[in-house]
């Protein structure tokens, strides 16, 4: 273990049951037509909440953990950064985590690139320096999710494949086998790619679109989190917002009202996904963010303001 090699004291914190619920949130989210993101609810509720609380218990002033991020408390306010390597920054993944807990977080790794953290720890010694990097969710080991509804016999919504006209298509196996943006492995060929813009749980309803019928101009967003900044219950601001893990964030206004916002993207932005995150930034400073509930599509379905799937 790395830290009998380390030489410093280790203790497990059972968490079994927070963790089943990031599982059964995981799957909810999937059998309602959205994409979850579980890393964002694990760092939310179990590694910047509930180790804090087990921190209290031992006495300890902090939590430190391996995420490329960067964190300062000036003046009693959280300045979060992007990691110093770009191609591992995890700063998204803490959008929703409390301002006062992240004061709390320790993140040593966030100034260094994943090379020279490999290189220390083949300096000390470790047997995780040569670990390949996970591509997958930790408790999807497979990388394929649809198994865990069969697993534990959860019942999927099959139905029809529909273009955004209202064609069949096709037919499917259960809405939870997509995701919003989807190009590949829904099975149907076209003159053009094929994009999932829509889901319909209730109905067992796919709708396949266009490119440009799979770009939002605007998203309706909840549960608003800022970090080291004061913005005005009701008010307007700029900022790069990114909506998912691996994107590029997008020039944006942002409209707030009280815990709710909506973001308005300059240019319309493919593949916006129910969900999933919406990280603020300003430069590289993480200010903040929300979750993913509704979205507008430039020119769906004949232009009737369609909204994508969002309960």
């Amino acid at each position: 273990m790395v830290a009998a090699s380390l030489g410093f004291p280790f203790q497990a914190v059972d968490l079994k049951e927070e963790f089943g619920g990031i599982i059964r949130y995981f799957l909810a989210e999937y059998a309602a037509g959205r994409t979850p993101n579980p890393c964002a609810i694990c760092n939310r509720d179990l590694k910047f909440q509930r180790l804090l609380d087990f921190a209290d218990e031992l006495g300890c002033e902090g939590v430190a953990t391996g995420h490329y991020a960067r964190i300062d408390v000036l003046d009693g306010r959280v300045v979060l950064r992007r990691g110093i390597d770009r191609t591992k920054d995890q700063s998204y993944q803490l959008f929703s985590v409390a301002e006062k807990n992240l004061a709390r977080a320790r993140l040593p790794l966030g100034g260094l690139e994943k090379r020279q953290v490999r290189e220390f720890a083949e300096h000390v010694g470790l047997r995780t320096a040569k670990k390949a990097d996970s591509q997958e969710i930790c408790f999807v080991p497979s990388n394929d999710y649809r198994r865990l509804f069969e697993e534990r016999g959860i019942a999927t919504h099959p139905g029809r494949i529909v273009d955004t006209g209202g064609r069949v298509l096709g037919e499917h196996a259960g809405t939870e086998h997509f995701t919003i943006g989807q190009r590949r492995g829904h099975g149907i060929a076209g003159a053009y790619p094929l994009y999932v813009v829509a889901l319909v749980p209730e109905t067992g309803t796919v709708v396949l679109g266009s490119q440009e019928e799979c770009c939002s101009r605007r998203m309706q967003v909840g549960e608003l989190n800022w970090l080291g900044v004061d913005v005005p219950s009701s008010g307007e601001l700029r900022a790069a917002v990114q909506v998912r893990y691996h994107h590029t964030p997008v020039a944006a206004t942002i409209r707030v009202r009280g815990s709710d916002g909506e973001v308005e993207f300059d240019v319309p932005e493919l593949a916006v996904t129910p969900g999933q995150g919406a990280a603020f930034y300003v430069g590289e400073r993480l200010i903040g963010g929300g979750w993913i509930r509704s979205t507008e599509l430039v020119d769906a379905f004949g232009g009737r303001g369609k909204e994508a799937r969002l309960g």
